[in-house]
């Protein structure tokens, strides 16, 4: 039983597999914006990019502001955020 239109619920397993493997965007240089995740070696980090998600901004208007990233690097973002924080609370319990 399920309402019309609704999405079935993903597994985790499945999730990933639909995502892009962010490890091949998010790059760690030491001398780069003080060893921050940044994206494909730019000094564009993760962070920028969830603090401009968090304030409201969409993906269309970070891409028109910033035409060097694409719409990978945002979803690659936003998986790395995810993973970092899925391993902070495994470590918490």
């Amino acid at each position: 039983m399920g309402f019309a239109g609704a999405q079935p619920i993903l597994r985790t397993a499945e999730v990933y597999a639909m995502t892009t493997d962010y490890r091949d965007i998010v790059t760690i240089e030491p001398g780069k914006r003080g060893g921050r995740p940044c994206i494909r070696g730019m000094r564009i980090t993760v962070a920028d990019i969830l603090g401009w998600l968090a304030a409201g901004m969409s993906h269309g208007e970070i891409l028109a502001d910033y035409p060097e990233l694409t719409e990978n690097d945002i979803r690659a973002a936003l998986a790395y955020a995810a993973d970092r924080e899925r391993r902070t609370v495994t470590a918490a319990e």
